[in-house]
């Protein structure tokens, strides 16, 4: 059949066909399409269903009130820290239990190993407060120690072999018997957002690691941004078009691709070996930091000046403004809700960095709150990662709790620069 002899009817129906064929792809693109983001919601609900799952129990503590006797014979009112409160409140507990102590003291140190180390302190505060309590019995609340709150969260049973669990099945039946006196309270764990860490899981807290965060991120934006804006500026705007700022923009697009590890030895050998900075400090993790986003903040920057239309640049040289001008009076201002998102992006990247924490020493256990950019601290994720090696299984909740205030962390950073974003379009 030749061209000439086919029938306005045939065309009709291969071009039909045809359409068909293209709508029948562009439907399975769609269904592709949506499988992806499916399966990637599906991955991101999965991750965070089972940090939840594992972190949600850290955010509620048990406390434990036991009437305590201040027997003049054993606590000093001098200086009552030197009372060894723990075991006057084991024995006492147990004679109210019934249960008679053997010649070695192993039931009472049993008992005593139920109750956090926070209970002496509380004790010896009541009586540094008021000497006049010593003969009376005052009633003292303390936090229980990790694994019996492991088993008031049901993370310990019975039924768990002993082998995988530190407390007893005396000890087991002592608990129940004081949640069923009334003795034991459920409440919001308000210490995890308080305390900093802790050798003793249900003392830690994050409030260090926030802090020192917090810190660490002020110093790498206040060095990183304008002095990420500015090279942008000058290699987009002002730079002459020859080999060396060409080769001053491949090093950038090469310095964006280093693993963050590189940036860690490079401040373990520029900030700590040889300028002698305070090791673990805020300033120097910032520094690192600072180096590891900068070229982020570039590229981001660049790429938002680019997108600015050439008429707007034209028409204020036309109008006779300078070049200067030009760029900050009128680009630099368009460009600005990229320049903010790109540098807040960069910021929430680095905040989550662990590699070049690590090497400039924020592995260490530092237990207090930094009050300044010199003194050493901690940062979350360095946190994270020592508190998930660590052998006690309390911490494995607290590690999951500490991933979520990261994560909220992070989310409010880039919330921010949605927020400048859409502020900055509607100036102008």
């Amino acid at each position: 059949m030749t061209e000439t002899s086919v029938t306005p009817e045939i065309r009709a129906d291969r071009l039909r066909a045809g359409l068909k064929r293209r709508y029948a792809r562009e439907g399975r693109f769609k269904l592709y399409g949506l499988l992806a983001i499916g399966v990637a919601v599906g991955f991101l609900l999965l991750l965070l269903g089972r940090i939840i799952e594992q972190g949600h129990t850290a955010f509620y503590t048990h406390t434990i009130t036991v009437p305590v006797y201040m027997d003049p014979a054993r606590v000093d009112r001098a200086y009552p820290q030197g009372t060894n409160f723990e075991l006057l409140v084991a024995e006492q507990q147990l004679v109210r239990m019934g249960v008679a102590d053997d010649a070695q003291g192993t039931k009472a140190a049993a008992m005593r190993s139920l109750f956090s180390s926070e209970l002496k302190f509380a004790a010896a505060a009541r009586i540094q407060a008021n000497p006049d309590l010593i003969g009376q019995t005052v009633p003292i609340a303390a936090p229980v120690s990790d694994d019996a709150d492991l088993f008031f969260k049901h993370e310990i049973s019975r039924d768990t072999p002993a082998d995988q669990r530190r407390i007893s099945d005396e000890q087991i039946d002592w608990l129940d018997r004081m949640k069923a006196s009334g003795q034991v309270a459920a409440h919001f764990n308000t210490g995890l957002f308080t305390k900093g860490d802790s050798t003793e899981p249900e003392l830690a807290g994050v409030l260090g690691a926030v802090v020192g965060s917090a810190l660490m991120l002020l110093v790498t934006a206040f060095i990183a941004i304008p002095l990420g804006v500015g090279a942008a500026l000058y290699l987009e705007e002002f730079a002459p078009r020859n080999r060396l700022t060409d080769l001053i923009e491949v090093n950038i697009n090469n310095l964006a691709a280093v693993p963050s590890i590189i940036y860690g030895l490079l401040g373990l050998a520029l900030f700590i070996n040889w300028m002698h900075l305070p090791r673990a400090s805020p300033l120097v993790g910032g520094l690192v930091l600072a180096l590891m986003a900068l070229p982020t903040i570039i590229i981001a920057t660049r790429s938002s000046l680019k997108a600015v239309p050439p008429s707007i640049r034209e028409a204020a040289l036309a109008m006779g403004a300078s070049k200067t001008q030009t760029v900050f009076q009128h680009t630099l201002p368009l460009a600005m809700p990229g320049v903010m998102t790109g540098a807040i992006i960069s910021m929430a990247h680095a905040l989550g960095e662990t590699a070049p924490l690590l090497l400039i020493g924020m592995v260490s256990f530092i237990p207090g709150i930094p009050a300044s950019l010199g003194e050493p601290t901690g940062a979350l994720p360095s946190l994270i990662y020592i508190w998930e090696n660590a052998s006690e299984r309390a911490f494995h909740e607290r590690t999951a709790a500490a991933i979520l205030v990261l994560l909220a962390f992070m989310i409010v950073m880039n919330a921010a620069a949605i927020f400048l974003r859409r502020r900055f379009e509607r100036r102008w």
